[in-house]
């Protein structure tokens, strides 16, 4: 038995990374996996992964998935994935709200265009994915909603600071976390009475996906973690009883920690604290 036996899960962003581990994982635990993303085939874009390659791990592993290729960042597109996981699954019992975008400018030569791309696919498609499931969810006595942060949410305080101008994320990123964690919490408390369990988790430690990478080269001295350990964390958060994590915002090896999944953990939410959110 699975610990989503029979369950209906939208994953977004599950071409490679995180989106790609929490699908795998959902799947084998018994889930109906609808997979959401733009790249469809190898080579389709820069960075390795694809819907393909996502689905066709799934199902040599024997698990259930179906590809919904999707630019969540136009409203329609919302709105038709939701419908295509209806029509292959049924209503829908999980939401993933893992896709993300950014664009690397510092604020003063920031496109406008760019900007609002990055609120849309960042936090107005979780809030419309979200608002499209919840009638589900509510229909079936329960669910869950699990958006996915970044320790980026953090912001650098108030100065001086040692290390003055851009540092390369920029501030569209971490803007957009930050929304999206106090978005989770207001959900959360709205939906405090239906059973629907609403969090937000972040890694605790750097996750060298393939998009990261594309972008980034990172230090090998820097602390890192597996996808796996992220998608641990969201098979947790989506399981449990939504009194015990409901208006969680939370780090993966924090909570992994606390519920006994793991013995041990390191990181953000375990060696030093997380976001305000985290905190409250």
């Amino acid at each position: 038995m699975g610990k989503l036996d029979g369950k209906t899960a939208i994953v977004t962003g599950a071409s490679r990374g995180i989106g790609k581990a929490i699908a795998e994982l959902f799947a084998a635990e018994g889930a109906n996996v609808a997979c959401v993303a733009r790249t469809v085939n190898e080579g389709d874009s820069r960075a390795p992964g694809a819907l393909t390659t996502t689905l066709e791990g799934i199902r040599a592993g024997g698990g259930e998935a179906t590809m919904v290729v999707a630019n969540i960042g136009d409203e329609e597109e919302c709105l038709r994935l939701v419908e295509e996981t209806r029509t292959a699954y049924g209503p829908i019992d999980i939401l993933v709200n893992n896709a993300v975008t950014n664009f690397a400018h510092p604020v003063w030569e920031f496109p406008t265009k760019r900007w609002m791309i990055g609120f849309a696919v960042n936090i107005h498609a979780p809030f419309v994915l979200a608002r499209e499931t919840i009638p589900d969810m509510r229909a079936q006595g329960g669910g869950a909603i699990v958006n996915i942060s970044s320790g980026v949410a953090i912001g650098p305080g108030r100065g001086p600071y040692e290390r003055a101008g851009w540092d390369g994320m920029g501030v569209l990123y971490g803007s957009t976390k930050a929304a999206l964690e106090r978005f989770t919490q207001g959900l959360a408390a709205e939906l405090s009475v239906d059973n629907i369990a609403v969090s937000a988790l972040s890694p605790s430690q750097a996750v060298f996906t393939e998009g990261a990478l594309l972008f980034n080269k990172p230090s090998p001295d820097l602390p890192s973690e597996p996808a796996s350990t992220m998608a641990e964390a969201t098979l947790l958060l989506a399981t449990e009883p939504p009194e015990r994590v409901n208006g969680r915002v939370c780090y993966s090896q924090q909570i992994l920690q606390e519920f006994g999944w793991i013995e041990e953990g390191h990181g953000t939410g375990v060696d030093a604290p997380g976001s305000g959110y985290s905190q409250q």
